[in-house]
């Protein structure tokens, strides 16, 4: 079985290509600067055979999506169409990262997979667009959705905090936005098992069990740290105004994954401790 995985420097596609090279897959990364997935005959070339694509490139910069929603939707939307295409010719399966963006976040149970879709940011209406675009050209296609990524590469919050806690006494970190923190490197391994289970098509939730604050996080971070907690402070939304509303409660369900024969991913709590040695480089925080 031949894998191919866009945007493969991000978080996901490293951890994604690290775990199938491991196991003696055979995978082709393409990074951004390999593979304009905007560009329909590229991607029609590169995904040629292969039987699986992930596709893992994305728009993620949800404020700069504000003011140029029109970029955002040709990598967030157009793409991914374009992708399934590609795949329904050459007979590959399709993995879709999504995002907790396209509900309102205004829950205040887990979101079930076949909730109502009502994207409130630019980035979250692009990458609603795109999973339309999968699932009508692919009806097989597997969208993954996920939240709260963090991981060894690329920018994220759990490596933001850890490099803050070397460079100030306290830290000011909203308090009333509910979600499910994430390692990449677990999203990565149930990408794989969902194709090992031959899934059926439609959406999944694939974020870690339970959930916290950003708060929370931060402080939990700070605890593997061997730092004092206490020195993360609540605060909240309004404090910290910016130009994508963000979400106040992202928790997702996991009941689809009955479907595909698996469990809920572990809980974030031990992923977390799992992840601190390679995420949070200890060492660096004082």
């Amino acid at each position: 079985m031949r894998w191919l995985v866009t945007g493969a420097a991000g978080m996901l596609g490293h951890d994604l290509v690290t775990l199938l090279t491991e196991r003696d897959m055979k995978v082709t990364a393409a990074r951004r600067d390999q593979l304009d997935v905007t560009d329909a005959a590229a991607v029609d070339d590169a995904v040629s055979g292969h039987d699986v694509v992930v596709n893992a490139a994305a728009w993620t910069d949800v404020d700069a999506a504000e003011s140029d929603e029109t970029a955002a939707f040709a990598v967030n939307g157009t793409a991914p169409g374009l992708l399934a295409a590609a795949c329904a010719r050459h007979g590959a399966r399709l993995v879709h990262v999504s995002t907790d963006y396209v509900f309102d976040g205004q829950a205040s149970e887990p979101y079930p997979e076949d909730a109502p879709t009502a994207p409130r940011s630019a980035y979250g209406r692009t990458k609603l667009a795109g999973e339309r675009a999968v699932l009508s050209g692919l009806p097989d296609a597997v969208v993954v959705r996920t939240a709260w990524l963090y991981g060894q590469h690329g920018r994220n919050f759990v490596a933001t905090m850890a490099r803050l806690a070397a460079s100030r006494d306290h830290v000011d970190v909203v308090d009333d936005q509910r979600g499910q923190p994430t390692w990449s490197h677990d999203l990565a391994q149930r990408v794989v098992e969902l194709i090992d289970a031959g899934a059926p098509g439609g959406a999944y939730h694939a974020t870690n069990s339970g959930s916290t604050t950003w708060f929370g996080l931060a402080r939990a971070v700070f605890t593997h740290l061997g730092l004092d907690p206490s020195r993360v402070r609540p605060t909240t939304t309004e404090a910290f105004p910016r130009p994508a509303p963000r979400p106040a409660y992202s928790v997702l369900g996991h009941d689809g994954w009955a479907r595909a024969g698996l469990g809920p991913m572990r809980p974030w709590e031990d992923a977390l401790a799992a992840a601190a040695p390679v995420v949070l480089h200890q060492g660096d925080a004082a």
